[in-house]
């Protein structure tokens, strides 16, 4: 990004340390029962998988500042809120684009809300799958782009994501200077360095990803529950397994037994970046489930034993 560009992500701010918080399977029953009596693994390998860094036990989930980019190149509108000239807080709704750095670019036709380098702050969020909402709000002030350069990019940013033209007039920047980012309703926040948040890429996954997990939940239903009493180690009396998201590093679950619903991380063995990717490893991981769970096979992995309870 230019010197010009009107995209100030910067903080004095520290950001605090981040806290992590069956039958055969459905996609393999072609494979003939003799391959399985041998313990014969199929491998079904994807070009982008097999040239991708294994996944570190560290790495478990993407970052903060990873994941607010994500939420605020998926959504579509956000909250602005600033304070009025009477002194009353006032929010009003807003679509958005961003411009190269993540920051949103707002279209503001309310008259009395844009005032350029007024104290604001913008609170976009993203409901994953109906059952998860993580949220981010930048806090900073209003900027107008003058850069005609800037202003060309974001108008076909607009072009492209609303299938409509923007009154170049009613455009603004917002200049960052903080980021809260939260994973769900009622959970902590986490603040975010913002030159962080600017070098961080969104999930590349994140175009397809609700239509993967719809998929996986309606189609393979046998295979998400094996993979969840394959690799996670849990007492619970299940009722229900879903899978709520997937990015490059694994897959989120929900499950819900009597005692009510818990979160669980299963992240892939390598990271993936495209939807072929997505799949191999998703067959990769029930097929070995299957075997495990024929004891034809051992588990070659350390089974997850970190649940959170969201309700």
């Amino acid at each position: 990004m230019s010197s010009s560009s009107p995209s100030l992500l910067s903080s004095r701010l520290p950001s605090p340390a981040a806290t992590l918080f069956t039958k055969k399977p459905a996609s393999l029953r072609s494979v003939s029962s003799a391959t399985a009596r041998h313990g014969v693994r199929l491998v079904v390998a994807a070009a982008s998988a097999a040239a991708a860094a294994p996944v570190s036990a560290a790495q478990v989930r993407p970052s903060a500042a990873e994941v607010a980019r994500t939420v605020v190149e998926l959504a579509a509108s956000g909250t602005l809120s600033v304070v009025g000239p009477d002194g009353w807080p006032l929010g009003v709704g807003a679509r958005f684009v961003t411009d190269a750095a993540g920051a949103p670019a707002l279209c503001l036709a309310a008259a009395g809300v844009a005032a350029p380098d007024a104290p604001s702050s913008f609170h976009v969020e993203f409901r994953q799958s109906g059952a998860r909402t993580p949220q981010c709000t930048m806090l900073g002030a209003l900027t107008k782009p003058s850069d005609m350069s800037v202003l060309k990019k974001l108008s076909t940013r607009w072009q492209k994501k609303f299938g409509e033209e923007i009154d170049q007039d009613l455009l603004y920047l917002i200049s960052v200077d903080r980021i809260l980012h939260m994973e769900d309703f009622n959970e902590d926040g986490m603040w975010v360095v913002p030159s962080e948040y600017t070098s961080a890429e969104p999930d590349p996954l994140r175009n397809f990803a609700e239509n993967i997990v719809e998929e996986f939940n309606s189609k393979n239903a046998e295979d998400v529950h094996r993979i969840y009493n394959i690799y996670v180690e849990s007492d619970l009396q299940v009722a229900d397994v879903k899978i709520i998201w997937v990015d490059r590093l694994g897959f989120d679950f929900h499950v819900h037994s009597g005692e009510g619903v818990f979160a669980v991380r299963i992240p892939f063995s390598r990271e993936v970046t495209d939807e072929k990717g997505v799949k191999s490893s998703f067959n990769m991981m029930s097929h070995h489930a299957w075997e495990v769970e024929k004891s034809y096979a051992s588990p070659e992995f350390e089974k997850v034993q970190f649940l959170k309870k969201v309700r």
